[in-house]
């Protein structure tokens, strides 16, 4: 009698963490374009003005984007949690490669005057609700998947794969600016390519993730269809929903300055060349990405709550310091190494935050319970990060963002008091 193969074997959770994680690296790619090239694209879009009155435009609209995360994390964790992660997760690939096929064929500001801004909007729009219902609902499916004694090395993918999507896109940022293009061809036109290789590069994590195999806990779940995913489900869990809101502050807030911001930061303030400020930021994301699984690993072997709190506890003391000291630094090493430190105490916060928030929510509400308050904090702290970063310095208080951001961190640091330990407490395990 033939044997079928057990979905717990390794080879099979191989196979699954793998086609999970290269949609969530093209989800990712193609979230991140906008931010990197906003410095090519600005000037098509908005009227001539100074750098910084463009960035701050091109970051509202960041902004904007970040503004339906709350719901996509709404729509797609309800979607997920009653028809499937599978399910979920393709449909938000195909909403984030149609908004960067939007942004590749959009004419600019002086073709068609106001529309131009008006569809960069649009497009930001559908991306936003893409990635708000991706990240809980791929957190979900990593969480579901892991063995227990491995929850935190799964967990740190989440973080790894994002961090892959954006190296690969400095690097075609890297490869256009030094090899391929002239600073006028990329400002005019070139910066349109990324756009485009992240809408092909959508079909093949289409294909994957149509192929990838439903979590166990999901398809074993017998409550009925009208208890999964829906609000009244998520109120009876308010302080877990309130918990992650709180801890998920400081650290999307610090994320987004520390991988996004600081690219602009350093040729805006420091005064690096755009492609210095390039390289410096994709030697310390990779040094970002080779933390994270360690730091996952870490997290199955200590105490996820304490865990937490050195790391928000290390952000809290360091963050004044650094951006002080990266404000008036311009040689390339040290800044390289700083921001390297900075990321590798975040990456003890990223590495087990999505294992953390699915361990507080049963199957049925979990998608929409990791998501929605998620998304919700981020629209609200990480997509207005840049903006307010680049409002106090064109209103000539630049350090109030560094204090800003350290108001964010302490709040995180204490709601993590509060928070369970999951470790030995898990819903998960239910």
């Amino acid at each position: 009698m033939q044997q079928t193969q057990s979905p717990n074997k390794p080879t099979n959770h191989f196979k699954a963490v793998f086609s999970g994680s290269v949609g969530n690296l093209v989800e990712w790619y193609d979230w991140y374009i906008y931010a990197i090239f906003s410095l090519y694209f600005a000037d098509s879009f908005f009227p001539k003005e100074d750098q910084t009155a463009q960035l701050f435009n091109t970051a509202g609209i960041f902004a904007i984007g970040f503004l339906m995360r709350p719901v996509g994390g709404w729509l797609m964790g309800a979607y997920s949690d009653r028809k499937g992660r599978k399910a979920a997760l393709t449909l938000s690939i195909l909403l984030m490669s149609g908004g960067s096929l939007i942004i590749t064929i959009v004419p600019g500001y002086s073709t068609i005057g106001i529309a131009a801004p008006l569809i960069l909007v649009l497009a930001r729009m559908i991306q936003g609700l893409s990635v708000g219902g991706e990240y809980g609902t791929s957190t979900t499916y990593l969480s579901e998947i892991a063995p227990k004694n491995r929850r935190g090395l799964y967990s740190s993918f989440q973080y790894v794969t994002t961090i892959i999507g954006q190296l690969i896109a400095l690097g075609i940022l890297m490869l256009l600016q030094q090899w391929l293009l002239t600073p006028q061809q990329l400002e005019s036109w070139g910066w349109r390519i990324p756009f485009a290789i992240g809408s092909l590069l959508a079909l093949s994590a289409v294909y994957l993730r149509r192929n990838m195999e439903e979590t166990k806990a999901f398809t074993s779940e017998k409550q009925t269809v009208e208890n999964r995913g829906t609000f009244s489900e998520l109120k009876k869990y308010k302080r877990e929903s309130f918990i992650i809101i709180g801890f998920t502050l400081g650290l999307t807030i610090g994320y987004y300055t520390l991988t996004t911001y600081l690219q602009k930061f350093l040729v805006n303030t420091s005064g690096f060349s755009k492609s210095d400020s390039t390289l410096i930021m994709v030697i310390a994301l990779f040094a970002f990405m080779l933390a994270q699984p360690l730091a996952g690993m870490l997290g199955d072997r200590m105490s996820r709550k304490k865990m937490m709190i050195i790391a928000v506890g290390l952000s809290l003391l360091t963050t004044v310091p650094v951006m002080l000291l990266l404000s008036t630094m311009h040689s390339f090493w040290p800044a390289t190494m700083l921001i390297i430190i900075a990321l590798v105490i975040l990456s003890l916060n990223t590495s087990i935050s999505g294992i953390i928030k699915a361990e507080l929510f049963p199957v049925n509400v979990r998608s929409l319970g990791v998501g929605f308050p998620y998304a919700i904090t981020v629209a609200i702290f990480g997509g207005t990060a840049e903006p307010i970063a680049l409002g106090f310095k064109k209103w000539g208080y630049a350090n109030g963002f560094y204090w800003y951001l350290t108001i964010c961190i302490a709040v995180s640091f204490i709601s993590i008091f509060f928070m369970p330990d999951t470790t030995n407490h898990s819903k998960l395990d239910e």
